[in-house]
């Protein structure tokens, strides 16, 4: 009877110990799986942010006003994302990251319906700055 109460005080603690490190390394996947959509987040507005000084510049094209409204759909979109973006830095802990992407937006469309709450997202994150 004592060997069967050891063997299974034993079992339960091997399945604690497994259930311990399997969820570690499920927490480590996601982590991962994080940081890679935020650098490839980062990569994609850093590159479209840069234009290539080489490269000759597109002929304007004639827009038909049909052709307008996905630009614009669009242009929100990017603004959308863009607010977002900083939103979730600064909420996260990273007010320095924040500021440069609320400066990208404002600086990319300085008449967005998001200028004055990144504006006034941008002033708290400056004190958040001066005070840490």
């Amino acid at each position: 009877m004592k060997s069967v109460f050891w063997l299974l005080l034993f079992a339960i603690a091997a399945a604690a110990a497994w259930l311990v490190r399997h969820s570690l390394r499920e927490w480590e996947a996601r982590q991962r799986a994080e940081e890679e959509r935020l650098a490839k987040f980062m990569a994609a507005t850093t590159a479209a942010a840069k234009p290539n000084p080489a490269a000759p510049l597109p002929a304007p094209l004639a827009a038909t006003p049909d052709q307008a409204v996905p630009a614009a759909s669009n242009d929100l979109a990017q603004q959308k994302l863009l607010f977002e973006a900083a939103h979730k830095a600064g909420a996260a802990g990273e007010p320095a990251l924040a500021i440069q992407l609320y400066g990208r937006l404002l600086a990319r469309y300085p008449a967005t319906a998001f200028a004055g709450q990144a504006r006034a997202a941008v002033e708290s994150l400056k004190k958040k700055l001066v005070t840490a």
